[in-house]
């Protein structure tokens, strides 16, 4: 079978981000409960949901200020891998 598929943006995501969104959504969006779901701190939640927003082409309209120690203490206490951090400390 041949013809032009459009898939959607979802399809774009790796099976990690697509695995956060499955909790995310039956977390019905409580961040506090995503964290409880899958172990990890808040910042780790927010860094996962700014990369998927980004992942999925949409910008975020008012820049937040990165705390660069903040985002050293995730990595080093593995919350985050290496490539949020740098996500996170270019702004992204």
């Amino acid at each position: 079978m041949e013809n032009e598929f459009e898939l959607s943006k979802l399809a774009s995501l790796s099976k990690d981000q697509l695995h956060f969104v499955e909790v995310f959504l039956t977390c019905r969006g409580n961040i506090k409960e995503v964290e409880k779901e899958l172990g990890i701190s808040y910042p780790t939640v927010r860094g996962k949901l700014t990369d998927i927003i980004s992942s999925l082409g949409y910008v975020q309209k008012k820049k937040s200020e990165v705390d660069e120690k903040k985002v050293v203490t995730m990595l080093e206490n593995g919350e985050i891998t290496s490539e949020e951090a740098i996500k996170l400390l270019k702004d992204e």
